[in-house]
């Protein structure tokens, strides 16, 4: 079970706006993609939450874009989770270009455990946080923002 997970993408012609490159809500449906894969190779797939009466829903996410990305590019989103609390976990990202290896962007976000459906908020079993090794910041993944000429 990776503690730093990689999800691998390749960038489609449909993610890309009117400047020409991927649009931010792209990065975003790529950071959620990517948590939801990770928490299920770690052994908790939507079934498993629904199951426990509970689900993760984003409280805040905050992105900063460093380079731009166009169709048919790889990428991959690393991702890891940073810290657990009671009701909410924080989990980070990087967006890096694969065949150069440039971060195009890094990310944050804490997400709130919740009770599914009331929607209220709900203490993260012991087994869920359990099945996450939470990476310290002193020990996160370093890639070097390399400023490319576009």
């Amino acid at each position: 079970m990776p503690v730093v997970f990689e999800f691998p993408h390749t960038v489609q012609p449909h993610e890309i706006d009117d400047q020409g490159h991927v649009s931010n809500v792209e990065y975003l449906r790529w950071l959620q993609d990517a948590a939801v894969e990770h928490s299920a190779a770690q052994g908790w797939p939507k079934e498993r939450y629904l199951a426990a009466g509970a689900v993760f829903v984003v409280r805040s996410h905050q992105i900063e874009y460093l380079q731009p990305a166009f169709a048919g590019e790889d990428v991959k989103v690393v991702t890891w989770v940073s810290r657990f609390e009671k009701f909410t976990t924080v989990r980070k990202y990087q967006v890096i270009r694969i065949r150069d290896n440039v971060l195009l962007a890094k990310a944050v976000t804490t997400w709130a455990f919740i009770s599914w459906p009331k929607r209220l908020p709900k203490r993260c079993p012991p087994e869920l946080v359990g099945a996450f090794i939470v990476v310290p910041d002193d020990q996160e993944p370093l890639v070097s923002p390399i400023r490319s000429q576009v």
